[in-house]
């Protein structure tokens, strides 16, 4: 009997010696944790030696962890801002590209301008001298108006073409009349025979088809890119709810509670986690592909039919051409004008005397091609859209492969199936990877998401996308459509000169008509009458413009 109590005694002892060796093997070291903890820059006041129990976690799994709560509050914090970076990271060379791009598209197009102005001004003032200096205003004007339409202002271009034609033509017909004196209302009864006269030919038509499509083209373009660097910019600072603090901490920090800080979480699972936390953005992403789409369209326009360079840079020929026809039929015109309006009187002050020398200076001569300026874009426009182009293209599906991007295998995951954290341990990770997309997260079983409340942010971005494509769109047809509110489609102004001379088209939409801005022009007039009178010579004023089409005539046919 004592024997067998002796014995029972024995094996209980044995039985608590080994129970304490079990407990004691599982309460680990947590040194490994303790050194990565601290290279992220917390304290390690507060972190165990030794694993503890973890029945205090909310996140990690309860069992023995070397982190307190204290640590989980930190870890998913850090979680949260690592994020953040991961998803700026992974976009900034895309947002990078819309900056870059807009920034060189725009100085090239502006530059373009202000070339275009140079040559003109030089040669009309070498070509009409004091008759051109004495009206540059008009011309002054014009590329004003340009660069105001182009830089996103309120213009009618049609209307502001028709304008520019309308005062040259008043001005030219003081000057080619110089001995009658004209009152404002003469000049109004002029502008009104403008269409049926046709006084500059055929130039003013063929131009504004042109700068119409060209300037809407280049406008809308250059538009798209700001829109498209804003929209990134917006999404790339990523709304993280709740439910993806929760996932993203579980996979990237829960390992160190479990005393694994270097274990890497497995593949598919940083796609669903990653799939949950960016499921608003992977519904931009149809949208994006569209304005993308647009973009590309509109970029072919502009090295094609829409082509800004063939029309800016010889615009001075153009106009050139214009007066010379003008010049041309200035005796009909002038008598058409004087049955339809009356004849003016006489102007009070008498010609001067002087000679076709004191008027003008030197002969007329275009910049050849290699005088022309070059822009500080440092590029020709076929090459600049050609590079905008296949960026654009390596910018469609970005928003639905982002997980993709931050699930890299070696950059935050672990190739290996079976040496990977599966959200609870080392060991492979067997639940399916779900689509992209937020109704598609109703089966993901690492981020619980409300997919009836679609992140408002997202939403507010699409609209935007999607009301840059239709403007796209309608400039791809040569359209212009002037949205009041980018978030409301149906507030809308257009102008344009529609597609013509045989290009096709793609799409059909309508506009209608901006609200013209006009300049109180009884000041030009009084001016120009002025002008008209103290440049008259001994001669006829016709016989001094008519000594302009003798240099001019070779450049004719470059236009024709």
């Amino acid at each position: 009997m004592c024997a067998m109590w002796r014995l029972q005694v024995a094996l209980c002892t044995l039985s608590v010696l080994s129970l304490s060796s079990a407990g004691e093997s599982k309460a680990r070291s947590c040194s490994e944790v303790r050194q990565a903890y601290s290279a992220k820059g917390f304290s390690l006041l507060h972190v165990p030696h030794q694993e503890i129990s973890g029945e205090h976690l909310r996140v990690c799994p309860k069992g023995y962890t070397c982190c307190t709560s204290e640590m989980e509050d930190k870890l998913s914090q850090q979680s949260k801002q690592e994020f953040e970076v991961m998803v700026e990271d992974s976009s900034h060379n895309m947002r990078t590209t819309f900056t870059s791009r807009h920034k060189k598209f725009d100085e090239f197009f502006l530059e373009l301008l202000d070339n275009s102005e140079k040559s003109l001004n030089s040669m009309f003032t070498k070509t009409y001298g004091k008759l051109y200096m004495q009206n540059s205003e008009v011309f002054q004007d014009l590329f004003t108006e340009l660069k105001r339409y182009y830089t996103g202002g309120n213009v009618n271009l049609e209307e502001m073409l028709n304008d520019f034609w309308s005062r040259l033509l008043e001005r030219m017909f003081q000057l080619l009349n110089s001995q009658y004196h004209f009152t404002d209302d003469y000049l109004e009864c002029v502008t009104k025979y403008t269409d049926q006269l046709k006084p500059f030919g055929d130039v003013p038509r063929k131009l504004k088809a042109q700068v119409t499509r060209a300037f809407i083209a280049a406008r809308t373009f250059v538009q798209g890119l700001t829109v498209g660097r804003e929209v990134a910019n917006r999404v790339a600072k990523v709304n993280v709810v709740p439910a993806c603090v929760r996932a993203l901490t579980q996979m990237l920090y829960c390992p160190y509670c479990r005393g694994m800080p270097g274990l890497k979480p497995c593949h598919n699972y940083c796609y669903n986690v990653m799939r949950g936390c960016l499921a608003n953005q992977a519904d931009l992403d149809a949208e994006w592909n569209l304005f993308i789409d647009a973009m590309l369209l509109v970029a072919d326009r502009l090295v094609g039919p829409f082509n800004i360079e063939a029309v800016i840079e010889p615009i001075d020929i153009k106009i050139s051409e214009a007066i010379m026809t003008m010049q041309d039929n200035s005796m009909q015109v002038s008598a058409k004008v004087f049955q339809g309006c009356g004849q003016p009187k006489p102007s009070a002050i008498g010609r001067s005397a002087r000679g076709l020398s004191d008027v003008f200076s030197s002969r007329f001569r275009p910049f050849t091609p290699e005088q022309r300026p070059t822009t500080a874009a440092g590029t020709s426009l076929d090459r600049l859209v050609i590079d905008i182009k296949e960026k654009l293209k390596e910018s469609k599906k970005f928003w639905s492969k982002l997980p993709d991007d931050i699930c890299a295998e070696g950059k935050l995951t672990e190739s290996d199936e079976e040496q990977c954290w599966n959200s609870h341990t080392k060991g492979r990770y067997f639940p399916e990877v779900v689509k992209e997309g937020l109704t598609n997260q109703v089966n993901n079983p690492e981020v619980i998401l409300d997919i009836t409340r679609p992140d408002t942010l997202i939403r507010q971005q699409i609209m935007a996308l999607r009301v840059m494509t239709n403007k796209l769109k309608n400039a791809y047809n040569g359209n212009d459509i002037s949205f009041q509110d980018s978030s409301d489609e149906g507030s809308s102004s257009g102008s344009g000169s529609g597609c013509s001379d045989g290009c096709t088209t793609e799409f059909v939409f309508v506009g209608t008509e901006a609200p013209v801005i006009r300049a109180d022009r009884s000041d030009e007039r009084a001016a120009a009458a002025a002008a008209g009178q103290s440049l008259s010579c001994g001669p006829s004023t016709i016989l001094v413009m008519a000594a302009l089409t003798l240099p001019l005539w070779a450049v004719q046919t470059q236009w024709r």
